[in-house]
């Protein structure tokens, strides 16, 4: 018979470029057990690059649309009420406060808004659900998400610093790209590394963890490119190899960049509603990883939801 502590929960995080479900509960040895995870699209983080960024009522009704089906889902799973959170888009906007309040109307669950702080802590927390990374001990994590990116550097598997900064996809793309769906032009990809860099640098984080090769990598950047370059290797995302190489990232980068939007929806493993940022992405990542001193980034699944997860549970 199943304990009360089996229960599972559900995380549904509002991103800036999707909104996301994981229905998780604790195992048997006192872990977090993955039960299910659907991720949806809706863009609620257009216009984010803006001064003054409002979240735009299209992107507001998608994104309700979106949490009502995944809270759905989740319940039918036995997941009572939701933890539903909202990262960089939401907490940005000047009426971030009237969605929060459209989320309880639609959910009666009151709508979580995570300070840049808090989104990198519990994506820290997350990434130590990962059973596969147990033997890292000194470590960074990166984060990129449409509208920030979270650096997370571990020390003896404990958080040591964080920041989050704004320089997600969306944001970027939107800063820097005049034309999404046309190939991208080298000189914008430079202003993307060049702005990166610059935020990096001025953050004063400290990557010298990355810098002896152990640096992680979440987010759907790093997992759309896992997803093509497994692809391109004939395995399922599963079996391929989680460590990608700076080498491998620049040359995708330079490859999907030089084709207009059409070309880069066609490309096996990569969702069609990601296409347009996907160059600008790739170029964050290039910078991020140039800038780290680190050749390679090992992906990982456990992510922001995971942290709210175990949080939720009382995990340790």
């Amino acid at each position: 018979m199943a304990s009360a502590s089996s229960a599972p929960v559900a995380v549904i995080d509002v991103g800036s470029n999707s909104i996301k479900v994981l229905v998780a509960r604790r195992g048997d040895g006192g872990g977090l057990e993955h039960v299910s995870a659907h991720t949806l699209d809706a863009r609620i983080g257009a216009g984010i690059s803006r001064e003054h960024p409002r979240l735009s009522e299209p992107g507001m009704e998608a994104a309700l649309t979106a949490i009502r089906e995944l809270a759905a889902e989740s319940a039918a799973l036995g997941a009572a009420s939701p933890v539903i959170v909202a990262t960089s888009a939401v907490r940005d906007a000047a009426n971030g406060a009237e969605f929060r309040e459209r989320v309880r109307a639609a959910t009666g669950v009151t709508l979580r808004i995570l300070s840049g702080d808090e989104e990198a802590a519990l994506i820290g927390r997350g990434l130590l659900c990962d059973p596969g990374l147990r033997e890292l001990r000194d470590f960074i994590l990166c984060d990129l998400g449409g509208g920030s990116l979270e650096c997370v550097a571990f020390t003896g598997r404990a958080i040591r610093s964080k920041v989050s900064l704004p320089l997600g996809c969306v944001r970027l793309t939107e800063r820097f790209v005049p034309d999404p769906a046309a190939p991208v032009a080298p000189a914008a990809l430079a202003a993307v590394a060049a702005h990166t860099r610059a935020s990096l640098a001025a953050s004063g984080f400290d990557f010298t963890s990355a810098r002896a090769g152990a640096m992680v990598g979440t987010g759907g950047t790093i997992s759309t490119t896992r997803a093509i370059l497994a692809r391109r290797e004939g395995h399922d995302f599963d079996s391929s190899s989680p460590v990608i190489t700076l080498a491998r990232i620049r040359e995708l980068m330079t490859e999907t960049a030089g084709l207009p939007i059409e070309g880069r929806r066609a490309l096996p493993g990569l969702p069609a509603a990601r296409a347009d940022v996907f160059p600008a992405a790739l170029a964050t990542v290039v910078a991020l990883l140039e800038h780290a001193g680190a050749g390679a980034v090992r992906h990982s699944l456990c992510n922001l939801r995971h942290g709210l997860a175990a949080e939720t549970l009382g995990l340790g």
